[in-house]
């Protein structure tokens, strides 16, 4: 290649030996996240010519995406995960310096957070690494406020609460859990990672009681993937923000550049700025196209979603009781091989259901997805 040639992602996935995919199932981080808006690319080369303390960056950044978002504060996070570990030390330590050095040691202060059964998650144990325990609310049926209040004791910190696809049935919904944290003295440290779009959620969780709100920088605002965001209340986005990086903290190794922090300013200018219901639009129109390919093959049942769990329209395979083909985890394993490997969810909710996620489906890839799932899903309906 000579010095003139643009250097291409497929050149460099070449080079290494790893064959690319069609993204077909969402911004999961497995499978590369989202694609960085352009705005985002340009402010991370420009950011990148410049020195700054990252600690008065961060300052300026988290006002600049308050402003930006709708939020009273805001702070910086190594991707939505990250803001768990920093919500977590933000409710142990309430900015006290000598407790923010310790951690994870937290012998002698209340170090258990309270969460309901049915919000537990894979990514749940991230609370627990500033040295914090969980106290489980309710049971796997659910859990009443009540329970939830029960469950309060002198040993705790804060409660946790997760707005997750199939994670809102029977349980104490937002603002009765804020309002029972509350009445105890203690944060309500939320979850939002997977809840944008809609564009309203940057406001509503906080609006309902949530004292701290995790964000995904990455996912459909499409900012670096390694970006996260915090928004809350004043005094505890600066609890969060004393213990996180570049502070010699538990969270030190969550580190954030000068360069996405500019990135992920840029994205989000951007992600508020939509116009969503046309977003909307050619998402469903997508999803139509691939519906029509795929709804006469005998044994499924097809259909375009778009609610609380779909966070932008979907298509829906839903495998039914007349099939006789191999479970949804076995034809998207199928989908993976050969030279054009498509990605589509499955396993999220069991074996017999997958989801097509049009927000990563490329120019031009859309004819290719629909193709391949036609061929898999009739290849294995004759099995």
């Amino acid at each position: 290649m000579s010095t003139t040639d643009r250097l291409t992602g497929a050149d460099i996935v070449k080079r290494l030996g790893v064959k690319p995919v069609i993204n077909a199932g969402g911004p999961n981080t497995k499978h590369s996240g989202s694609k960085p808006r352009q705005e985002a690319m340009d402010a991370m080369q420009a950011m990148s010519e410049v020195f700054v303390n990252i600690d008065e960056l961060l300052i300026a950044a988290g006002e600049e995406i308050a402003s930006i978002v709708g939020a009273e504060a805001a702070t910086v996070t190594s991707g939505a995960s990250g803001g768990l570990v920093v919500q977590a030390a933000a409710a142990l330590t309430k900015g006290d310096p000598d407790l923010i050095e310790r951690l994870p040691d937290t012998a002698g202060i209340p170090n258990e957070l309270v969460i309901q059964k049915r919000h537990r998650f894979i990514y749940d144990h991230l609370y627990l690494a500033p040295g914090a325990r969980f106290v489980e609310a309710g049971d796997e049926s659910g859990c009443t406020p009540d329970q939830l209040a029960d469950a309060i004791g002198p040993n705790i910190a804060g409660v946790i609460h997760l707005e997750s696809p199939f994670k809102n049935r029977d349980i104490v919904p937002l603002p009765q859990a804020a309002e029972i944290a509350h009445a105890h003295g203690l944060p309500l440290l939320a979850d939002g990672a997977s809840m944008l779009p809609p564009r309203e959620h940057l406001r509503k969780f906080t609006s309902e009681g949530a004292d701290l709100v995790s964000f995904s920088g990455g996912k459909a605002v499409r900012g670096p993937q390694s970006t996260g965001f915090l928004i809350g209340d004043p005094e505890w986005i600066e609890f969060a923000r004393l213990v996180n990086a570049p502070n010699a903290t538990i969270a030190r190794a969550q580190k954030v550049s000068k360069e996405e922090i500019a990135g992920l300013i840029a994205a989000l200018r951007v992600f508020v700025d939509e116009d969503e219901d046309a977003e909307t639009v050619r998402y469903r129109r997508d999803m139509q196209l691939v519906m029509d390919r795929i709804a006469e093959i005998p044994g499924l049942d097809v259909s375009v979603e778009h609610n609380y769990d779909h966070y932008i329209p979907h298509c829906v395979v839903r495998l039914t009781d007349s099939w006789r083909g191999p479970d949804t985890d076995e034809i998207a394993r199928q989908l993976m091989l050969g030279s054009e490997r498509v990605y589509v969810l499955h396993g999220y909710i069991g074996s017999r259901e997958m989801w097509i996620d049009p927000l990563n489906i490329q120019p031009g890839e859309l004819e290719t997805v629909a193709r391949r799932l036609h061929e898999e899903l009739l290849r294995a309906a004759s099995e």
